[in-house]
């Protein structure tokens, strides 16, 4: 089951011409296709610990592609927001700078390990107190549906109008046949 989108608009994220991208990487209250559901004050602790440093930004979540580096990271009200800059001599930096100008990939996804959390079995869903936050990777596919990239140089991302077809293709080829 996927989770609920939401009706509010989400906070525009921007990718300026030197390629600094910002935006969320994580929303408070929003769960995600694992059925997580991250609290506010997740990240307080290992942002404190760990510095804007020592959490790469990772394209899909793998180790061996850093691609930039966190200038800002702090918690506000919304969730994990998120301000770093591609690195334009690291040849994956360059083209995911052209992907997302494109609108060909816009997700943002955190890697983390569960500190705290309660389980919700009513609701089943996890709630995660606190985190330790390992990575923020640019990525194709986010769990979070509403962690992505909005907007090029203040412009909106292309849209990419999804068929309800299309969307049932997609999840089949990912995740099997819908039953």
């Amino acid at each position: 089951m996927l989770a609920p989108q939401t009706n509010f608009m989400l906070p525009r994220a921007a990718i300026e011409a030197d390629g600094t991208v910002e935006g969320y990487a994580s929303l408070f209250g929003e769960i995600d296709q694992a059925r997580d559901m991250v609290m506010p004050g997740a990240f307080l602790a290992t942002l404190k610990q760990r510095g804007l440093r020592r959490i790469p930004m990772l394209f899909q979540h793998d180790p061996s592609e850093p691609v930039g580096i966190w200038l800002d990271l702090h918690e506000d009200l919304r969730g994990l927001y998120a301000r770093g800059r591609l690195i334009p001599d690291v040849a994956r930096g360059r083209e995911l700078l052209s992907l997302l100008r494109e609108g060909a990939i816009d997700g943002l996804s955190i890697g983390f390990k569960t500190v705290k959390s309660r389980f919700d079995p009513k609701a089943r869903v996890r709630r995660l107190e606190q985190v330790e936050l390992w990575e923020i990777s640019i990525v194709t596919f986010p769990l979070l549906p509403g962690a992505r990239v909005r907007a090029v140089k203040g412009d909106r991302l292309p849209s990419r109008p999804r068929s309800a077809a299309r969307t049932r293709s997609w999840r089949a080829e990912r995740f099997g046949p819908v039953r």
